[in-house]
């Protein structure tokens, strides 16, 4: 059950206004080549060039505004070792991704860069706070060529997506610096995400790389299902349309225009069977090695386009999986943060104008930390964090240890829903527990100090990095059945493939039996509250977020609530909490994690 990965969590975000060379490789898939000799002979004597060219693409997906490096398992990859075992590495930050993506460059003279969505959106303070202007500049220092839109570009509205495309300073807090925003120098695609009123996309569908007579397309989609895993403001006058058809209409316009090379970006994702980003995805046959919504998607998209750079569930694979025509066909994603990237040699024949397939492969690469630091994403960075430090430096609580956002019931999930309770509980005495969505929880809390704060202090901006979404805290009423059903969509409905395992707060305990299929695995008659069944007809006082109190996340029970009662921010209950029950020498402990029993 992909119970561990972080797919997409919604909602607003959080703004104020004020202020005016050892790369680890992945797995290395590779389509047998069957080319002449000359295939790779890039030089071409003489006048004349070589009918192949080699095209390298590099890629990534979801950084979610991690400029920084990355702290807990977050800023860690699972590497696969020859004996069997496994090595935990640290990875990502921007620093060291431009000077990895800079030296991977370097001998290839016919190099895009494109990335699979999701940069931005659910970002630390150091971005979130500035409505992710400092990621876009990034991203342009980066030299992204291109990127598919995702779900979390949509957090703000296509307003403000429209912004961070084409520049301009914030309609409500204005400009950060005494420049104003000069906004995305690559282009953001957004081929099936239409305007309901002129049925047009967005943004732009297609976009095409051209370098002397080599000219390839780029196609971007994200997941039709986006309207159900953002807040509902977000995509509001915006419809989202079916990936593969979408795919394969602008595979046929941009034939029609001559580009016979096509790439498709999709924020959509699979779930590997290992966690180590090195595995062999395609043992023992192609793509044997992941299941998901992108098999599905792979398997129908024209043959006419030859590779998809994915994303969404925040996974590592280099995989192939067979075009409708039988035909292999490469799908990467690079896990999440800035972490990895993917490194694909795409083999053009100027014959024909096209990708000679079997000669495509590509590896995934660690971000590692032991390379020099790019001084002008140093630059960048301090400059944000000097913009940042007098809300993000200061002490919201102590722990004794790493707290981390990892596993079916992660202690960081229960510490929230935690916080909601006692909050929801100063709104209403009669409060009996609180739920909160597992994607909601962005990252965990860890006890070596970040920066000069001490070991276990809690600044307000680690506290942002793990609730950056402005959801507010709500209070609803429900029937014990309707609990009891929201329990059981958990596993079942929308989320039957795909598991989403709310975060209970202390009290509520049950037992998810992972060996019976659909609802059942949800064992009724274990569902406790402080020991007691669930009573089908009493009344229960329920605090969730705003996102999940409108039925977010596909757990459309929790939109059907009475009584309701906004509260205030998320993350200023989380903080009230933690200053209210831990100090220096009384630190949290974390949640034992045991509220949820896992038969498997």
């Amino acid at each position: 059950m992909p119970a561990t990965s972080h797919p997409p969590r919604p909602a607003g975000r959080r703004t104020y206004a004020f202020l005016a060379a050892v790369a680890g490789l992945a797995t290395a898939a590779a389509l047998a080549a069957a080319l002449p000799a000359d295939a790779h002979d890039n030089k071409g004597g003489g006048h004349l060039p070589s009918r192949y060219q080699d095209v390298q693409l590099l890629s990534f997906n979801d950084l979610h505004g991690n400029l920084e490096p990355p702290s807990g398992s977050s800023g860690r990859v699972s590497e696969l070792q020859a004996d069997g075992t496994t090595k935990s590495i640290d990875a990502g930050g921007v620093e060291y991704l431009a000077t990895h993506l800079r030296q991977a460059r370097q001998g290839h003279p016919y190099s895009i860069t494109a990335a699979g969505g999701d940069m931005v959106g659910a970002s630390p303070l150091i971005s979130g706070l500035f409505h992710d202007e400092p990621t876009i500049e990034a991203l342009n220092k980066l030299d992204l060529d291109v990127t598919s839109v995702g779900n979390h570009e949509f957090d703000e509205g296509a307003k403000e997506l429209a912004r961070l495309q084409n520049g301009g300073c914030h309609p409500t807090d204005g400009c950060y610096t005494d420049q104003e925003f000069g906004g995305a120098d690559f282009p953001y695609l957004a081929a099936n995400v239409l305007d309901e009123k002129t049925g047009k996309p967005i943004l732009k569908p297609y976009w095409v790389w051209k370098k002397k007579d080599v000219r390839i397309g780029f196609i971007g989609v994200t997941l039709e299902g986006t309207p159900n895993i953002v807040s509902a403001d977000g995509v509001k006058g915006l419809q989202f349309k079916d990936e593969v058809e979408t795919i394969n209409k602008y595979a046929k316009v941009l034939q029609r225009q001559g580009v016979q090379s096509i790439v498709a970006l999709i924020h959509e994702g699979g779930f590997p069977s290992s966690s180590s980003y090195n595995y062999n995805c395609d043992s023992p046959g192609a793509g044997d090695g992941i299941s998901g919504p992108i098999v599905d998607i792979a398997k129908n998209v024209t043959p006419a386009v030859d590779a998809l750079v994915t994303g969404h569930t925040h996974a590592a694979y280099v995989c192939t999986v067979k075009d409708p025509s039988g035909k292999p066909r490469m799908v990467t994603s690079a896990a999440s943060f800035g972490r990895l990237y993917t490194d694909t040699t795409l083999t053009y024949d100027r014959w024909t104008g096209d990708i000679a397939r079997t000669a495509v492969k590509s590896a995934n690469h660690v971000v590692t930390r032991d390379v020099a630091k790019a001084p002008d994403m140093t630059a960048l960075i301090g400059k944000w964090n000097a913009l940042a430090a007098p809300i993000g430096n200061r002490a919201i609580g102590y722990i004794s240890a790493d707290i981390n956002n990892t596993g079916t019931e992660s202690p960081m999930g229960d510490l929230i829903a935690d916080a909601q309770l006692a909050y929801g509980k100063e709104l209403d005495p009669q409060t009996d527990l609180a739920l909160m969505n597992p994607g909601g929880v962005r990252a965990g809390l860890t006890y070596a100090a970040k920066g000069s704060e001490g070991d276990g202090v809690v600044t307000y901006a680690e506290g942002f990095t793990v609730q950056p979404f402005s959801n507010t805290v709500n209070l609803q009423n429900f029937t014990g059945a309707q609990l009891i059903q929201v329990l059981k969509e958990q596993v079942s409905g929308a989320n039957a493939a795909a598991p989403k395992i709310l975060q209970p707060s202390s009290g509520l305990t049950y037992t998810l039996d992972l060996t019976k299929a659909g609802a059942d695995r949800v064992v009724t008659d274990s569902i406790r509250l402080n020991g007691a069944a669930i009573d089908p007809a009493a009344t229960y006082r329920v605090a969730t977020n705003s996102f999940l109190a409108g039925g977010g996340d596909g757990f459309p029970t929790l939109g059907q609530g009475t009584g309701d009662l906004v509260g205030t921010d998320d993350l200023a209950a989380l903080e009230k909490y933690m200053t209210a029950n831990s100090s220096a020498t009384a630190p949290i402990v974390p949640p034992a994690a045991n509220r949820i029993t896992v038969v498997q």
